[in-house]
């Protein structure tokens, strides 16, 4: 017998012992099911729309209409007991509204606060609970919801939870806490009404999307499509686990990968409660993530430098107005853009005088859209066994030196450098190559000497340069100027270059995510980043 559908949780993992009421739409007998092991339920029933009434301990009960006995089996989705939330839009302007939408359990109290170089203290929500049993549970969609969202507070909410966004520019982050102990922290990017400071810096809000798996999908796992089951134990069932060959040959090619809607919980950014600006970035995804990118904002205000943060959809969609400011900073791992995003800094810098700190590694490599609706897709597979980090045309003819470089071109003509293989997975400090140049002035450093051994990047620890790793190409500007490179092994230390273009544009590349979370614990790391801002943000022509 073949089964008429399967249930599985939020991450798509099958659930046995999931009791299923099904209720002819067009009358007849109702039958009860029981799941197997794999999720799976099995009926000889005539096909047709049915009432399903599905239920099990630890997962929120629903009834759903559903199409049963098709080609292929229904998917129904239940979400576990817990609490997690996000805010929709997750971006917006001062003053502006937005949604919370959170999943509970039981009645939470919601809190504001703004992260900068200490958490500060908004403001109470207040304590949320309706008069119904569990009603702040929130429901799946059946399905592949990952490409389309997750939609909460759509069933039985009349009355969508707002609140207006702070005036004042910043990351925020809103905590949601229950009586019976659970945490979550959401966060929520604050652009300034109209801009407010001479520097703006870019969250790296794409790359946190293509991170995100909830859902059961993201680029990096089941990018093309859900499997056909649901999975029952990871390492066994899933392809990136099955086809382990060097450096992502899972992945789909171009037209395969699916869109990946912003809709969606993002774990990834969940922060520790006890985590503080000067301490260790903590979990495995985070430290390339918004609690990484934390560590910039509470060093600029630690040195005095205010700024106004954006989204990257905001750039892409035209509301970071770039000839308002002097400095555009991107951090940690920007790895996602879209083409109007690229084009505009670049213009920016090349012919109107834009000055670009790329504070990160591994940025601008894979061309992305932003669709109505909140998706997001991935537009490059690199055929090649170096996955995203290099290939070569399908008849071998062009070689490419990015997933950007693939669709529009190397992302090293803008930044100065790319990431390769080399050093990937990898920290170190750097060793000074060019020690004349101005950004070293006040450090002490001469040519030769170390620096950037602390970090605070607790996933790949050893430097700052580290982690994914960009170095000069064959795009690189012919008068970008080496300063520092990492001492990586296999030459595959991150290298600081600068560049300047005429009109008084100018680039300066440190290649390496593990660069921000030394800003606090290494002082030459700080008095670099320093010299850059102070110099970028003078008025004139050259900065050299």
């Amino acid at each position: 017998m073949k089964p008429i559908a399967y249930v599985s949780d939020e991450m798509y993992v099958a659930l046995p012992e999931v009791l299923a009421e099904l209720e002819p739409a067009a009358g007849g007998e109702i039958a009860v099911l029981r799941s197997s092991p794999r999720g799976a339920l099995y009926a000889d029933l005539p096909p047709g729309s049915y009432r399903v009434t599905l239920s099990k301990s630890g997962y929120g009960s629903k009834t759903v209409q559903a199409e049963l006995g098709g080609a292929r089996p229904f998917q129904f989705r239940l979400l576990s007991d817990g609490l997690i939330g996000y805010m929709w839009p997750k971006w917006v302007r001062g003053g502006e509204r937005a949604e919370y939408r959170v999943h509970a359990v039981e009645q939470y109290q919601l809190t504001l606060w703004r992260y900068g170089l200490r958490k500060e203290y908004v403001r109470m929500i207040g304590w949320v609970d309706e008069h119904g049993p569990q009603a702040n549970r929130q429901i799946l969609p059946d399905g592949d919801f990952t490409r389309t969202g997750v939609r909460w507070n759509f069933d039985g909410y009349p009355a969508p939870p707002v609140i207006a966004a702070p005036e004042r520019s910043g990351l925020y982050y809103l905590r949601a806490l229950t009586p019976s102990g659970r945490v979550f922290w959401f966060p929520w990017v604050v652009a300034p009404a109209t801009p407010q400071a001479r520097i703006a810096v870019l969250a790296s809000t794409n790359t946190w999307n293509a991170y995100n798996n909830y859902g059961g999908r993201s680029n990096y796992v089941n990018a093309d499509r859900l499997p056909e089951t649901p999975v029952v134990n990871a390492r066994q069932d899933l392809e990136r686990y099955q086809r382990p060959s060097a450096f992502g040959v899972w992945r789909p090619r171009d037209e395969e990968y699916a869109p990946l809607s912003f809709d969606r919980p993002e774990p990834n950014n969940h922060i520790f409660d006890d985590g503080e600006v000067t301490g260790p970035v903590q979990g495995r995804v985070q430290c390339g993530q918004c609690p990484g990118e934390w560590r910039l904002y509470g060093w600029l205000e630690r040195e005095g430098f205010a700024y106004d943060l954006y989204a990257e959809a905001q750039l892409d969609a035209g509301n970071l107005p770039l000839d308002a400011y002097r400095v555009l900073i991107l951090a940690v791992h920007p790895e996602y853009w879209t083409r109007r995003m690229y084009l505009a800094v670049k213009d920016w810098v090349f012919r109107r005088g834009g000055r670009l700190m790329y504070l990160g590694g591994n940025g601008l490599n894979c061309e992305v859209t932003l669709e109505a609706g909140g998706v997001m897709r991935c537009l490059s597979h690199v055929n090649s066994l170096h996955g995203e980090l290099g290939g070569h045309s399908e008849d071998g003819s062009m070689e490419y030196e990015s997933r950007m470089h693939r669709t529009l071109e190397s992302e090293a003509s803008l930044l100065g450098v790319a990431t390769t293989v080399a050093g990937i997975m990898t920290a170190a400090p750097y060793r000074v190559v060019d020690a004349s140049d101005w950004v070293f002035e006040g450090t002490g450093l001469r040519n030769g000497d170390l620096f950037g051994e602390q970090t605070l990047h607790e996933r790949v620890p050893g430097g700052a340069s580290g982690h994914e790793t960009d170095k000069r190409t064959a795009s690189t500007p012919a008068n970008a100027r080496l300063l520092a490179k990492g001492i990586n092994p296999d030459g595959g230390g991150s290298e600081i270059v600068h560049h300047e273009r005429e009109g008084g544009g100018a680039v300066f590349s440190v290649g390496s995510i593990t660069w921000v979370p030394a800003l606090f614990p290494d002082p030459h790391v700080s008095r670099i980043t320093r010299n850059v801002l102070e110099r970028f943000l003078e008025p004139g022509g050259a900065v050299a």
